[in-house]
């Protein structure tokens, strides 16, 4: 058993018979009662971002979690495709289970796909990608690195972000994945 001692950010547990992701928690000593964790949970099969509080030292099912490689092959409108780097299995998920993440993949390129309890449920992608800008307005003279401005650009992925003025198409750009945001020139 885990307890809310024991949370951490990213601890999958066992809630009223659905799994959940701490996404973050904060241990409360009020000056009168007991106790309490205020966390923020995502529920796994749907996505759905819970507020929930629980009395300090309560007990949960701890969930077995482990990655592996694959490698991302294809979309068709209902699934997302997978190959197991290491069997050559394939295997789908739904693709708007799936949506957010996959946002800053592009086909053939390897990942990790979490299991929760030996169930495939969610595909993890670092804290930033690499990706080449395919569409943008073109640059012009005097665009420089501190000048300022943003414009929109669309990478290789198909995500559209802001980019500084001096971005050009083919240029390789680094974002940051949780937000979204611009970060630098690859």
């Amino acid at each position: 058993m885990i307890t809310t001692n024991q949370f951490k950010n990213g601890t999958h547990i066992e809630v009223d018979v659905a799994t959940f992701n701490s996404l973050d928690f904060q241990n409360v000593k009020p000056g009168m009662g007991g106790a309490f964790v205020r966390t923020t949970l995502r529920r796994l099969p749907d996505g759905a971002v819970l507020d929930k509080t629980f009395r300090a030292g309560e007990k949960f099912r701890p969930i077995r979690t482990e990655t592996r490689r694959m490698q991302f092959l294809y979309t068709d409108g209902t699934d997302a495709h997978f190959m197991d780097l290491e069997s050559y299995e394939q295997l789908s998920l739904p693709e708007d289970s799936v949506a957010e993440p996959l946002q800053w993949i592009v086909p053939n390129e390897e990942i990790e796909l979490l299991y929760v309890d030996e169930e495939p449920t969610d595909v993890q992608v670092p804290s930033a990608v690499e990706l080449a800008v395919t569409e943008t307005e073109p640059g012009v003279r005097g665009d420089t690195a501190s000048g300022g401005g943003e414009k929109a650009a669309t990478l290789e992925s198909g995500v559209a972000v802001r980019v500084p003025l001096f971005v050009n198409v083919g240029d390789r750009v680094r974002v940051d994945t949780r937000s979204g945001a611009y970060v630098s020139r690859a």
